[in-house]
């Protein structure tokens, strides 16, 4: 689909929790066919702001997509002070998902790990509602010989998300998973810690893990995924400038085989990214 910048009506933008924000837009549902993963940007309405505000998609449903952010400079700032009624130019959803199809058949039948920490928690809310929609095994089938009904799940979803205090979309990610842990630094809410203490001290285990988070997150998810021989894809956050490529301004390291040689590339994470695999990201020392 041909990217597009298009005008977006505000529902609400309300504060979630300490300078978290949750905005929900009114949008054209055929432009707005996202993917879990995907993002999107927002052009405010200050002139004297001329980069786009990259935010992760949260939700998306016909009509409407919620996104939630964090309130860290100006353009964050005046974002949150948008009322309902308002009217915002965004982009149609950019960069690269996850990708599903090898994922989902690799863990049939067996545990899918979300491992989020911070703002990269609020994309995992649309991949576990894509997820779960996905395996018929979510659901209570009737057996109508015997009128009873069994539970015919067979895959299950599961949520690791960390926190430094204050604690958002929980509530929501239980919606989707069966089982959702909860890591905060300070310890104010569920283990103290981070998340991958967190499995560790609880012996929580996956046969897939996707995840988003801050890159010591993530540096440690793939260290940790690698030593169990578990597959990992993950979505970097990186500043960026344009959202579409053009400016190089967010590149990641990657590593790829050719004629049997492993090289190091340079790749640009808002337009082959933000998701990769967690065994071909190179995380500088």
């Amino acid at each position: 689909m041909t990217k597009k910048i298009i005008e977006a009506k505000i529902l609400s933008n309300e504060q979630i929790a300490s300078e978290i924000f949750r905005i929900i837009l009114k949008v054209d549902g055929e432009e707005m066919d996202a993917a879990p993963g995907q993002f999107v940007n927002l052009y405010l309405h200050d002139k004297s702001m001329l980069l786009p505000r990259p935010i992760s998609i949260c939700f998306a449903e016909p009509g409407r997509i919620t996104l939630v952010y964090k309130v860290v400079g100006k353009g964050t700032e005046a974002l949150s002070g948008y009322c309902e009624g308002n009217v915002i130019r965004i982009s149609t959803p950019l960069g690269n998902g996850y990708d599903l199809d090898g994922a989902l058949s690799t863990a049939e039948n067996g545990t899918i790990a979300l491992v989020a920490g911070g703002l990269g928690v609020p994309p995992m809310v649309e991949l576990a509602k894509v997820i779960r929609k996905r395996f018929n095994g979510f659901k209570q089938n009737e057996n109508k010989e015997s009128g009873s009904t069994e539970n015919s799940k067979t895959t299950k979803l599961i949520a690791i998300i960390g926190f430094q205090d204050e604690v958002f979309l929980d509530n929501v990610l239980k919606n989707y998973c069966d089982e959702v842990y909860i890591a905060t630094e300070t310890g104010t809410s569920g283990f103290q810690g981070n998340v991958i203490e967190l499995m560790k001290a609880e012996g929580i285990g996956a046969d897939y893990y996707f995840s988003c988070g801050p890159k010591p997150m993530l540096k440690a998810l793939a260290g940790y995924c690698a030593q169990v021989g578990r597959p990992l894809q993950l979505s970097l956050e990186e500043r960026m400038g344009c959202g579409y490529g053009a400016c190089v301004g967010c590149t990641c390291k990657t590593k790829e085989t050719e004629d049997g040689k492993e090289k190091v590339t340079q790749k640009k994470v808002c337009k082959d990214g933000p998701v990769f695999f967690g065994n071909e990201v190179v995380w500088d020392e």
